[in-house]
């Protein structure tokens, strides 16, 4: 924790810092300091020392560290973070660590997944030092009609923080993929717990995988045309992955003190952004395979999206796989 600190006080400084400073800000020995910056160094920091000024940080690898993401955090927020080089999957790790009644708002973030997963089983490519891969932990009360909508509700979270991080304004398919420019960018998969005896949702964790820094020729042939990455979408330069991590974190925890009573802002949002309304489409029954035709017509007060299909018939899908027809 001593190193995360001192790399979040050491980007947050302009210019030198003493030692001095930074141990009394983090309430540990001088020595500690001094050890903390000798890691930093042997993780890729670059950072400057001298005499009577102090410490400054000139560089630092875009390896997602925790002081990179705490340095845009408050500091009572740090404490249920925890920022790993690789995992198979944030997920995976965050159900491994329910036996241990985690604090609701633990949050994992992965430089990469070598496992990451996505709706109906697919695999969500996550290599190094290119994307955001996290998992949060939340508990929100109401009836477990209520839960399927937080997938919905994250999708704007995630976009809120896209926009605030970087000013890149991101489309909503339904139900919960983010897409920019007609590719796909992101994706989120809820997982819940229940309480077996009462039927209630203990747990919710929720996934987030977002394309932050690949170029296009990094994703594999066959994804090139379906999937991007927000600088290569937008045609920017290399993006602060650690300030978007940071943004999400700040959004979900936004989501949590609005939910259930803020419906009709993050309802008039996704409506806004959704590209889905007003395409035809391939409605797509989990279990059997079967696809039908139709047109999204409009999304519903529960999230649920409205179809008029080729026979005529209007009807409200709530589950199953929703594709856009290209023209």
């Amino acid at each position: 924790m001593t190193k995360d600190d001192v790399l979040a006080i050491l980007i947050n400084s302009d210019g030198y810092i003493s030692g001095e400073t930074i141990s009394s800000r983090i309430g540990v020995t001088r020595a500690a300091v001094n050890g903390a910056v000798k890691a930093l160094k042997t993780d890729g920091c670059i950072i400057t020392s001298v005499t009577n000024r102090g410490y400054k940080l000139e560089s630092c690898p875009d390896k997602l560290f925790a002081g990179e993401v705490y340095s845009y955090l408050d500091e009572q927020r740090r404490s249920s973070i925890i920022c790993v080089a690789s995992t198979d999957s944030t997920n995976n790790m965050l159900k491994e660590m329910l036996k241990d009644s985690p604090v609701s708002g633990t949050c994992i973030i992965a430089n990469e997944q070598t496992g990451g997963r996505g709706r109906m089983g697919r695999t969500f490519i996550s290599p190094p030092d290119t994307g955001i891969y996290m998992s949060m932990i939340l508990r929100p009360e109401g009836s477990f009609t209520d839960m399927s909508e937080i997938t919905a509700w994250t999708a704007v979270a995630v976009h809120n923080a896209i926009l605030s991080a970087y000013g890149i304004n991101t489309d909503i398919k339904w139900v919960n993929d983010l897409f920019l420019g007609g590719k796909k960018t992101t994706g989120i998969l809820t997982e819940l717990s229940i309480e077996g005896e009462i039927g209630v949702v203990s747990n919710v964790i929720v996934g987030i995988g977002i394309n932050v820094n690949q170029s296009r020729d990094s994703f594999p042939e066959e994804l090139r045309d379906i999937a991007t990455s927000l600088s290569a979408g937008s045609g920017t330069a290399k993006l602060n992955r650690a300030r978007l991590a940071a943004e999400v974190i700040k959004e979900l925890d936004r989501m949590m003190t609005l939910w259930p009573q803020g419906k009709e802002q993050y309802l008039e949002t996704y409506r806004n952004c959704c590209l889905t309304i007003g395409k035809d489409v391939d409605v797509i029954n989990y279990s059997t395979g079967v696809s039908r035709p139709g047109r999204a017509l409009d999304v519903n007060p529960d999230f649920s999206l409205k179809v008029i299909f080729e026979d005529g018939h209007t009807e409200d899908v709530r589950s199953g796989e929703v594709s856009v027809r290209r023209r």
